[in-house]
């Protein structure tokens, strides 16, 4: 009697794009890519929903247009979403092994998850998404992957949890789940970004992924395997529709057909249909691309470099790999790189051989780093701690430990609780891996 095959869904909601990716189990940590399907985001503004219903009709084109290709019923899935206010809080914990040294036993990896997690404080109206473990030391020690059955005096941790506003994370749920898509867990861009187009090797050498999208640019810097933080800077590829439009004198959406046509066009002059003229507008490439250029300078000059040089630009030997619709833009891997001072490549899906025809460029990065993280969690359960959705709160009341009104050294029991999931998780997620 044959099963009916396993599927995996990821489906990323954009600014300007909602994606859907489909695959077939293969085996436990690999999958099959059996289709990809897209609508056009409305009703979204910088990754945050402004329209609901419009929100939820682009969510269901999208699920439709997939479900057609498959000829599966998509009715769950990872989601992945964006946002402007996306932060990253590092908390360390340490614990004592005795005045002998000794092997580090699963009790002490307990012990240390717990200090760490004490001495979380992440505000009452923000959602602990993702909770990762990023560093461990013995006796000074660092960058140990795996403490177990080491010898040492004490054990030392470091904890990196990635918040993003309650609201923003419901609103996201609640759109999805009413365009008849259940929820089975949610990812931040910059995570699927990174996943999607870094490889191994880049990640342990040291590696910033910026992904320029429709409405926002998602960082992710990696050293050591691990993610040292994630942000969003609310600048994408409106800013240079609108910078078109401004400087060339058109009107949006021939701003916009330009600014793709150019993406995808190496021609010196392009001709695009007016619409709204009823006339051709002929427009020299190279002045579309000098005011795109000016757009991306600012960009990385004062929101990227500043980022890269409080951590030092020599920790990030693997370079920037840049993904998004913005990075098909012409040269700009070279300005990048005279900007930054650091080798710079554009990123592909890291499973473009098998993606469909048309999905293999940098647009499609998220989307596979979605179903990379489906699997990666699934083998490594320990590498990305998430926050049951179940404890999204329409209150907002989530895992801030120190609340207004407590007295000193009192907690709340909704964020104890909160927390105690989440060290739950990862005591029974490291037992299992060790």
């Amino acid at each position: 009697m044959n099963r009916e095959p396993e599927i995996l869904a990821g489906l990323d909601v954009g600014t300007t794009k909602i994606a859907v990716i489909v695959a077939e189990r293969e085996s436990a940590s690999t999958a099959q890519i059996i289709g990809i399907g897209t609508a056009a985001a409305q009703g979204m503004r910088k990754g945050v929903i402004v329209n609901f219903e419009q929100a939820v009709r682009s969510v269901r084109r999208a699920v439709r247009e997939t479900q057609i290709m498959v000829g599966l019923k998509v009715d769950s899935a990872t989601v992945s979403f964006s946002g402007t206010e996306i932060h990253s809080f590092i908390s360390r914990g340490m614990v004592s092994l005795g005045r002998v040294p000794r092997p580090v036993a699963t009790s002490d990896i307990d012990r240390v998850i717990e200090a760490a997690q004490s001495e979380l404080v992440v505000p009452a109206n923000m959602f602990a998404l993702h909770t990762i473990p990023t560093k461990y030391t013995i006796d000074n020690n660092v960058g140990i992957d795996d403490p177990l059955g080491m010898t040492g005096l004490r054990l030392e941790m470091e904890l990196q949890t990635v918040a993003v506003p309650n609201t923003v994370v419901q609103n996201i749920v609640n759109c999805v789940e009413a365009a008849g898509v259940n929820v089975e867990g949610i990812l931040v861009k910059p995570l699927a970004s990174a996943l999607g187009s870094l490889t191994q090797d880049e990640m342990e050498r040291g590696v910033v992924s910026i992904c320029i999208g429709g409405g926002t640019t998602s960082l992710a810097f990696y050293s050591e395997g691990r993610p040292m933080k994630m942000l969003v800077i609310p600048i994408g590829g409106d800013h240079i529709t609108n910078d078109l439009a401004y400087v060339l004198r058109l009107p949006i959406g021939t701003a916009d057909k330009l600014k793709e046509k150019l993406f995808s066009d190496g021609n010196e002059v392009l001709e695009l249909e007016n619409g709204d003229l009823h006339r051709n507008e002929t427009i020299n490439s190279e002045a579309a691309i000098e005011v795109i250029s000016c757009r991306l300078e600012d960009l990385f000059v004062e929101h990227v470099a500043p980022y890269i040089s409080s951590f030092g630009a020599a920790m990030f030997p693997g370079g920037v790999v840049l993904s998004g619709g913005v990075s098909k833009t012409p040269g700009i891997d070279e300005l990048v790189s005279n900007i930054l001072k650091l080798p710079v490549r554009i990123g592909v899906p890291l499973d473009y051989r098998v993606m469909p025809k048309g999905c293999h460029d940098s647009s499609y990065v998220n989307l596979d780093g979605v179903l990379r993280y489906i699997l990666l969690k699934e083998k490594n359960p320990y590498r990305f701690i998430e926050t049951p959705i179940s404890q999204l709160s329409p209150k907002g009341f989530l895992t801030r430990v120190n609340q207004p009104g407590l007295k000193t050294g009192e907690k709340s029991s909704q964020s104890v609780a909160n927390i105690g999931v989440i060290v739950g998780k990862i005591k029974k997620s490291l037992k299992e891996l060790f």
